[in-house]
């Protein structure tokens, strides 16, 4: 009984910790949320107010209409779309290592693998300096085409694919069909629980895009929504409120998303983890 009761005991305290801490993580987005609907002069009010007194979407307007978040917006999705078509790159690459065999396949993946353990720093000039000889700085294919294919996709891709039965595959040959007709027909409906979480996860990376169009940017017309937030930092950095705005603009879709898809991504991560 006294080992029931310390379980119980010790079950609330657990829980009640969490809870506060759940609360005091949570609040400052919703405070940045918030305030990204309230005029300046409430936003530097002290004491601070959570709750607006009226709400205005003054700073929102002011985003498209003053900043470019337009053309922003519209840059980040064309990097959202081609994220997608890297990750069928992506899903082609992990069905060849899976279910081929080739002379150097192993060798092959081991480099690819090995490619992970490089930071993307590192290759940052280097690729510029590749994509200046072809003419492709300050264009949105340069920006693009670094990003299309990554180790990390080609390894979760071949993970997942190594459990689809050869003796499917085989038997839709017998029917003549052909290897693409395969990967489009069996391969990618059967694999649709690594797409879902690869499509999350090449729309987040796609969504964050901030270090390389900084590269390979020269003018506004190609930033992206991260790097219209640092120049709104820098150049309206007394104007709490569309700073407010910025962020909630550029986080919120990411919360969302991580929010309905997280068990998707955790239990995706472990299985291929454990394969």
């Amino acid at each position: 009984m006294k080992g029931n009761k310390k379980d119980k005991l010790f079950q609330w305290t657990a829980g009640i910790v969490l809870t506060i801490g759940g609360i005091l993580f949570v609040l400052p987005f919703f405070w940045m949320i918030l305030s990204s609907f309230k005029m300046e002069s409430e936003v530097i009010q002290i004491p601070p107010t959570l709750w607006p007194k009226e709400f205005t979407m003054e700073n929102y307007k002011n985003l498209f209409e003053n900043m470019n978040f337009g053309v922003y917006l519209k840059n980040t999705l064309i990097i959202v779309l081609f994220s997608f078509f890297g990750m069928f790159l992506n899903a082609m690459a992990g069905f060849g290592f899976a279910k081929y065999n080739f002379k150097g396949k192993e060798s092959t993946f081991l480099l690819v693998l090995a490619t992970m353990m490089i930071p993307s720093q590192v290759t940052m000039i280097p690729v510029y300096l590749i994509l200046n000889k072809m003419n492709l700085t300050d264009t949105m294919l340069g920006i693009v085409l670094p990003g299309l294919v990554g180790a990390f996709g080609i390894f979760l891709f071949r993970q997942f694919m190594t459990t689809i039965p050869d003796e499917i595959l085989e038997a839709t040959r017998l029917d003549g069909a052909s290897e693409f007709r395969i990967f489009l027909q069996i391969i990618l409906p059967v694999s649709k629980p690594i797409l879902a979480v690869q499509g999350i996860l090449a729309f987040i990376g796609g969504w964050n895009s901030f270090l390389w169009p900084l590269i390979m940017a020269n003018n506004e017309r190609l930033y992206t929504l991260s790097v219209g937030l640092s120049l709104l930092k820098s150049q309206y950095g007394g104007n709490f409120a569309l700073q407010m705005a910025g962020a909630t603009f550029m986080v919120m879709p990411v919360i969302i998303i991580f929010i309905i898809f997280q068990k998707n991504i955790i239990e995706n991560y472990t299985t291929s983890g454990s394969k």
